[in-house]
């Protein structure tokens, strides 16, 4: 997502999950999802690390509303486990896929990772 951040556009990435990629199945709703979160609405964000894109590695949280919490609890996004194996945010995945709200109406979505290693691979996603 991209954040006006002291007058200028920032580039960040949401810390402990994974959102589909925009031309991905989903992707288009993970995104208006969020902008339906955070919009023109006064953000709290918190980093401490750098990915290897440069983007800042964010805790974001609107209302004290926990951005990626409900982003997975809406069913728009994966715990991106390589790097979080927070139990709360692995809860609400279950509960989402549980309930087949969101990305979890299709019968078997592809995690935004393995997407992206079928494109770097020059193979055709599903």
């Amino acid at each position: 997502m991209t954040a006006i951040i002291d007058g200028r556009s920032m580039r960040l990435r949401l810390s402990r999950i994974d959102a589909p990629e925009h031309r991905q199945a989903w992707g288009q709703r993970a995104e208006q999802s969020l902008r339906e979160l955070v919009w023109r609405k006064p953000v709290h964000i918190e980093w401490r690390e750098v990915d290897r894109n440069g983007r800042p590695i964010v805790t974001m949280t609107v209302d004290g509303l926990d951005v990626s919490e409900e982003q997975v609890r809406r069913g728009m996004a994966w715990v991106y486990r390589a790097y979080s194996k927070d139990p709360r945010l692995l809860g609400l995945e279950a509960l989402a896929r549980e309930s087949r709200v969101g990305l979890w109406t299709d019968e078997s979505p592809m995690p935004p990772w393995e997407w992206r290693r079928l494109q770097r691979e020059g193979q055709q996603a599903p």
